[in-house]
């Protein structure tokens, strides 16, 4: 196969000849970038929690709810459904939320 042979001095030429194209060619001006503002992020409104007790299941099914001071009969309530069934049950704090009307 024949090759064509080019000289260094050749392509150096091209390559300033290119170079001088590219200087002469007008310029084309950038778009300005527009300022974008930030965005404060809004005071997360107060959420107020309750804490209750919960009787669940070995699936983590809530099986009965109990207010905070009444743990006593939530691990009663445990016990008689551990001792009923199969699976085992456990009480374990909740933390839900108070909706203010």
């Amino acid at each position: 196969m024949a090759r064509k042979v080019v000289s260094r001095k050749e392509l150096r030429a091209e390559a300033e000849a290119a170079e001088k194209l590219e200087k002469e060619a007008p310029k084309k001006k950038k778009a300005a970038k527009k300022k974008t503002t930030r965005k404060t992020k809004k005071a997360a409104a107060e959420v107020r929690l309750k804490a209750f007790w919960g009787v669940f299941n070995q699936s983590l099914k809530r099986v009965a709810l109990y207010d905070y001071s009444q743990k006593k009969e939530a691990e009663k309530k445990a016990e008689e459904l551990t001792s009923k069934g199969k699976s085992p049950h456990f009480v374990q704090p909740v933390k839900e939320v108070i909706e203010e009307a």
